[in-house]
């Protein structure tokens, strides 16, 4: 994993079953005031590789001026499994650090005063735990828990639409969100307990209506249980909404971005006032972070993306009446790979050079009165009014997911802005206009372009915390757990339980184990069923039609595709957007969903007796999954059953993967659906030793 930056949201680019790798080169608060000599908070997004890495790497940027943490985890400790767990394999320190126990926390926080962090965790289903974790360190260091300043993430409602590092049922899960929003109201005071995360919801797809009506949507279910949990008393409840922030994506199209924001702020204020009956004013204020849009960065020509990242953001800051108290930006290469530390810096000079250099900062609101302005804004608050009204008919944020209706209208969009890109209505420069280029200096060397995480990582991640669990005494682990299963039958506040666990010396992957015994597994919703392909079949998607219908009856039967994603990355937009592709060709499609093992990916291929497989892996663990599926298939005798692989996989890699037998490796270059399911016709084809032309 990169040095100064690591994997935090699900963006994804153009390409088969494949995004941008959503990694943030750091983010600084943008003040609403002119006080350019005042303080403020300057943090990179950071972890990778192991605990005493990352606090390495806190300290030296503390040392250069940064003020705050932002902690990165990787997939398995995200998602409550500890590092030698089967479903961790070749996930462990790719994407964030890897946290099993209270040692680690130990490690990672060493040395380094809590007491003066403002730290943000980006965490969801185990959010509880690892604030537990954090606490109990700071308890350590002698410090004032009332007095730590920070931020959890823990947004489940997003993770069943876009992210997919969910753990439990949506029901326990609003439970534990619920549980920690009241804990920290009363415990950390200055703590905010959830980080309502809109981002995500762009990259799945969402327009700015959605985008605006599902955030607020996932915030009125969340305040709505705390309020009728019966744990905060009512008087206190305007502290719980001023605890409530936000974090939002800001796309290319600059001047929808910026009067989205402007909706997003009266409609909050709106909502807060009339729903709950907040009077005070500074507990109604819409408290948002960003992070630029990382689904419009591009492989093609990815110095253009230099100016894309500038261009968003601005529009969230050059409104002073809804600028963003913090900015994340990704860096220019990341449909790459990921980045190095200088290409993290560069992201980090242009938030600099806005807030030091420009006059930007320096006036009132420049859009107050523009007749232009307030026409978009009020349109844009119409439309979120109204789907806002269609979720609560329903029942509420939690009913839309578990309908899988959210998650079909996430889907249908996405179809349709991907349409759009490959006919050309919507322009993308040095994807699909303007392609002519100059060499250039920038990826002279490509496999230097990129930052690569060593794989002796997740060994020595499986080791230590095979160690912890032989060394730690048993008795104290055995009656914590013990604890935490009955609070979690009962509905108990379950902090308590889960901060004797810590200190206890339970691993990540027991506390989560023991509430996955008492809340049970859950499968989100995919979308594809109910998602409609984007506008009307055209002449290139006739014509592989044409060619997967006569393939078909070549071999005797319609083509059946295997779509599949191994291991614990649940960014999915890719792999559904192909599913659905591959369905309107005529493909009979089987998609079974997120995190899946090679061994349950190779017992779909055989009992669905599919045609081809396609693997998405955009966590960069494809080196270690791949193969095993391969491994999986020739032991199964499917040998002549190809694989396509897509995600973010430097051309090295790419190149070894087609060494060990695979078909096809797509990435975000290749942004046309229609064209790759028209080379997964043609990798059939070659498997069975058909003949080209295919009959029309």
């Amino acid at each position: 994993m990169s040095l100064a930056v690591c994997h935090q949201e699900a963006p994804e680019a153009p390409g088969l079953l494949a995004g941008n790798t959503p990694l943030h080169s750091g983010g600084m608060p943008f003040p609403s005031s002119p006080e350019r000599d005042r303080p403020w908070v300057m943090r990179t997004y950071a972890g990778h590789s192991s605990p005493a890495e990352s606090n390495a790497l806190y300290r030296r940027n503390l040392a250069k001026g940064q003020t705050g943490l932002s902690v990165a985890f990787d997939l398995p400790t995200q998602t409550g499994y500890d590092p030698d767990d089967a479903l961790a394999a070749g996930e462990v320190g790719k994407v964030g650090v890897p946290v099993a126990h209270l040692g680690d926390v130990r490690a990672l926080f060493d040395g380094i005063p809590l007491d003066e962090m403002n730290t943000s965790m980006t965490i969801n289903a185990t959010a509880m735990w690892l604030l537990a974790l954090y606490q109990t360190v700071a308890e350590e260091h002698g410090h004032d828990v009332a007095q730590l300043t920070g931020t959890t993430q823990n947004d489940i409602i997003k993770e069943y639409l876009s992210r997919g590092t969910y753990a439990f049922p949506p029901g326990p899960s609003m439970r534990l969100i619920t549980d920690v929003v009241a804990y920290t109201v009363t415990a950390l005071p200055r703590w905010n307990p959830i980080n309502i995360c809109s981002y995500h919801l762009q990259e799945a797809g969402a327009t700015p209506v959605q985008e605006i009506a599902y955030a607020l949507s996932t915030a009125t279910a969340v305040l709505d249980s705390v309020r009728d949990c019966g744990q905060m008393p009512a008087e206190r409840f305007g502290e719980v909404v001023a605890r409530i922030s936000f974090f939002v994506n800001a796309g290319v199209r600059f001047v929808e971005e910026m009067c989205k924001m402007r909706a997003f702020t009266r409609l909050w204020d709106e909502l807060t006032r009339e729903r709950y009956g907040v009077e005070d004013p500074r507990h109604r204020r819409f408290r948002y972070g960003v992070q630029v849009n990382s689904l419009g960065l591009t492989e093609a020509q990815p110095e253009n993306n230099v100016q894309r990242i500038v261009l968003e953001m601005l529009a969230v800051t050059l409104s002073r009446d809804a600028r963003a108290r913090a900015v994340q930006l990704p860096a220019w290469n990341e449909a790459l790979g990921l980045p190095r530390p200088w290409d993290q810096q560069w992201s980090l000079r242009y938030q600099q050079v806005l807030a030091h250099e420009t006059d930007l900062l320096e006036y009132e609101d420049l859009f107050t009165g523009s007749v232009v302005v307030e026409q978009k804004v009020a349109a844009l608050v119409e439309g979120a009014r109204a789907e806002i009204a269609r979720v609560q008919e329903m029942g509420g944020a939690v009913a839309a997911v578990e309908s899988g209706y959210m998650k079909s209208r996430l889907v249908a969009s996405l179809a349709e802005r991907r349409r759009r890109v490959e006919s050309g209505e919507d322009v993308v420069v040095g994807v699909n206009r303007f392609q002519t280029t100059e060499p250039n200096p920038l990826l002279a060397d490509l496999d230097a372009a990129v930052e690569v995480v060593d794989p002796a990582v997740e060994a020595a991640a499986c080791e230590s915390v095979r160690t912890w669990r032989a060394e730690r005494d048993p008795e104290p682990v055995r009656r914590a757990l013990e604890r935490l299963r009955t609070a979690a039958g009962t509905d108990e506040n379950l902090m308590a339980a889960t901060l004797a666990c810590a200190r206890a010396g339970v691993t990540t992957g027991e506390w989560a184990g023991v509430l996955r015994e008492v809340f049970g597994e859950y499968r989100a919703p995919t979308g594809v069923a109910g998602a409609i392909g984007g506008g009307q079949a055209d002449e290139a998607l006739a014509d592989v039609r044409a060619r997967v219908r006569a393939t078909g009856e070549e071999l005797g039967g319609r083509l059946r595709f295997l779509v599949g994603k191994p291991g614990l990355d649940g960014h999915s937009n890719g792999a559904e957007q192909i599913a659905v592709r591959a369905r309107d060709a005529g493909f009979e499609v089987v998609y079974q969903g997120i995190r899946l093992t090679p061994a349950q990916i190779v017992a779909a291929a055989v009992e669905e007796d599919v045609q081809v497989v396609g693997l998405s892996v955009l966590s960069g663990s494809h080196l270690q999954v791949v193969p095993a599926v391969l491994r999986g298939l020739r032991e199964a005798g499917l040998d002549d059953v190809p694989v396509v692989v897509g995600g973010i996989v430097p051309e090295s890699d790419a190149r070894r993967l087609r060494e060990q037998g695979v078909a096809r490796v797509f990435t975000p270059k290749d942004f046309g659906l229609t064209d790759i399911v028209g080379q997964i016709v043609d990798v059939i084809r070659e498997a069975h030793g058909l003949d080209e032309p295919v009959p029309a």
